[in-house]
């Protein structure tokens, strides 16, 4: 079991993170005095809760030494995500360290290891005498994609240029990793269908949309 303690003092900070071929680099600022670090890893999205430590294996100690020798800390970039690193400044206790933990977010870092791609393509059905036709989207995902990350949007006479430029709709289920076949929808043959995220800001940083 690690033992802790918290601290007022800023110990760690200017943390930051930087790819370089194949793996992302992650350099901080220390205060003097500090021999070591505890380094906690986990998903964006997972909250921490340092009352629950249960997991000492969660924590690699790391020493200024070899941040020195590595020139920071180097971790390989595999696949694609998104993670939350905390850097721990410890004291030492009889030899043992003691993590220290600070309040606020000074000693944290969010990684992005890449952009997950998404292809997405039409498919038009034939109606020679009617004025609408079927259409059927094709999206293929390196990754899982929730429903609520992208929506499609139909405008006559024209590609729309934004979500909000013209009719947008929801998807209804989530995307699966590879090939995903939307049911078939009726459209005019005026109508032009793109894809957009629901919030391009935010999801712009995890997925890159390309249409085929």
């Amino acid at each position: 079991m690690i033992k802790w303690e918290e601290t007022t003092e800023l110990a760690i900070k200017d943390v930051v993170c930087q790819l370089q071929e194949g793996e992302y680099v992650i350099n901080w600022h220390w205060a003097e005095g500090v021999p070591c670090v505890y380094v906690h890893r986990s998903g964006y999205d997972e909250p921490f809760d340092v009352n629950r430590i249960d997991d000492e294996a969660a924590f690699k100690l790391y020493t200024r030494e070899e941040y020195k020798a590595n020139k920071g800390l180097r971790e390989k970039n595999e696949g694609i995500g998104r993670y939350t690193y905390r850097i721990f400044p410890c004291r030492l206790e009889n030899g043992k360290p003691v993590m220290l933990v600070p309040a606020g977010e000074a000693h944290i870092v969010h990684v992005r290891t890449g952009k997950a791609k998404i292809y997405y393509s039409f498919k038009r059905g034939r109606s020679w005498f009617s004025p609408y036709q079927s259409l059927q989207i094709r999206i293929f995902s390196e990754i899982p994609v929730p429903k609520d990350v992208l929506c499609y949007v139909k405008k006559e006479g024209s590609p729309p240029t934004a979500k909000d430029d013209g009719t947008q709709y929801a998807f209804i289920r989530d995307l699966q990793a590879g090939v995903n076949l939307l049911p078939e929808i009726e459209i005019r043959k005026k109508d032009v269908i793109r894809l957009f995220f629901t919030d391009g800001k935010k999801y712009g940083e995890w997925y890159e949309l390309i249409p085929e």
